[in-house]
């Protein structure tokens, strides 16, 4: 697989979206999804030479604009000197093809241009299986009718990854790759799942940090942990899941785990691909939403954040709003409440009272003490270690003395031993 772009200039492109007035929200081009799709285009490496957004009542069955229109955007293509044309909306192979024959040059779809991207971002062993796996989900349908285009060679936007080898000739071959790699994640699940039971056995509550892409998570990881992870304002920029320890206070550690942007339009097939890392989504116990809070179109990318998040996180997962950003706006403009908290990641403001809100979102209190057992009760040291954070263990002439962080439960049970307070 190709990671890098060729070095014989960037890519120019058209940007071209249709309005269609039997399509729903998720379906429809604005201006809004097309200025993303501008962004997402320069995340790639390439260049916007010109936008179109087209209103019709239905997409053409043929060219999806219409061929009048296809033709206005290969005057634009040929008068910019641009290499390809990308559209907003979800195209048909049928489309694809139809629309390469009008214009003459190359043809993506949005869905086409973030699996690009993702080919470039994922850098760990499972990330590299997870954008392999959406990008051959995402040709296997479209091979019929393709035509040769999954046979260029090179590099450039759209030709990384599986498009660089001849699928077309083979889909028998695909499917199996397909099995292999669903697989292969399927392994790097269970491990994950062991991780994820060690956690749970040692008491540790998991705190994941989601939100719009480009919305500050790599930033805020780095400063609550100093994880050191590359934090660029560009578009996808973390893939691969970091979990680092962070101390909330004396008595709570969490682990902190950063999550893949979410983006509005996001290829099904895709958040499919990305289930090994996105279901730690499923098993936090606090979910962090960070929301650029100087983005004008914030709370359209909050509701496509809480979609997804009611599609992967567990019911009732309690959910922190984290408004970063927010020294670049006016306090009016964040909202107040017990499950919000305005902060900037950057100049690390808000952080003490962030760790406050996630040890109140947690609900349980929990009990720094020093306990002495008799040796008749052995037995609950076993427990402990099962159930409790346990610092340590010592053996005396007076009993079992063990430094430990309990729940209420525990807590409760253990009273009458209980030493001191930590």
């Amino acid at each position: 697989m190709e990671d890098t772009l060729e070095n014989h200039g960037q890519e120019r492109a058209v940007l071209v979206g249709l309005n269609a007035d039997c399509f729903t929200a998720e379906e429809t081009a604005t201006e809004e999804s097309l200025e993303e799709l501008e962004a997402l285009l320069e995340t790639a490496g390439g260049f916007c030479t010109g936008k179109i957004l087209q209103n019709r009542h239905t997409p053409d069955s043929h060219s999806f604009i219409g061929e009048g229109k296809a033709i206005e955007v290969k005057m634009l293509a040929e008068f910019t000197q641009s290499t390809m044309v990308i559209f907003d909306n979800e195209l048909s192979p049928g489309n694809i093809r139809a629309l390469e024959e009008i214009i003459g040059v190359t043809v993506l779809d949005r869905s086409a241009l973030i699996l690009d991207i993702f080919a470039q971002r994922a850098r760990t062993r499972e990330g590299r299986l997870q954008v392999e796996l959406a990008q051959y989900q995402y040709l296997l349908p479209r091979l019929s009718g393709m035509g040769t285009s999954l046979s260029r060679q090179g590099g450039g936007i759209g030709t990384r990854g599986p498009g660089e080898t001849k699928l077309e000739s083979d889909r028998r071959h695909i499917r199996e790759r397909i099995n292999r790699l669903q697989a292969e994640l399927e392994q790097v699940r269970q491990v994950r799942s062991v991780q994820r039971e060690r956690r749970m056995k040692n008491s540790v509550p998991v705190v994941a940090i989601v939100g719009y892409t480009n919305a500050g998570k790599s930033t805020l990881l780095n400063q609550l942990t100093g994880a050191g992870i590359p934090a660029n304002n560009r578009l996808f920029d973390t893939l691969d899941t970091t979990s680092r320890q962070l101390t909330v206070s004396d008595n709570l550690d969490v682990i902190l785990s950063d999550t893949v942007g979410f983006i509005s339009k996001l290829p099904h097939h895709l958040v499919e691909a990305f289930r090994a890392t996105l279901e730690e989504l499923e098993y936090a116990d606090v979910l962090l939403h960070v929301i650029d809070a100087s983005d004008a179109h914030r709370e359209e990318h909050i509701a496509v954040v809480d979609k997804l998040i009611a599609q992967l996180a567990k019911p009732g997962t309690p959910v922190l709003r984290c408004y970063n950003k927010a020294d670049l706006v006016s306090p009016a403009e964040i909202p107040v409440g017990e499950d919000v908290v305005a902060i900037s990641a950057k100049q690390g403001r808000g952080m003490d009272e962030l760790l406050h809100a996630i040890e109140k979102t947690l609900g349980h209190a929990r009990h720094h003490v020093l306990v002495r057992l008799p040796y008749s009760m052995g037995g609950m040291v076993e427990t402990l270690h099962d159930n409790a954070q346990v610092a340590r263990v010592d053996y005396t002439g007076e009993g079992i003395e063990i430094d430990t962080v309990l729940d209420d439960i525990l807590y409760g049970r253990l009273r009458d031993y209980i030493v001191k307070e930590l």
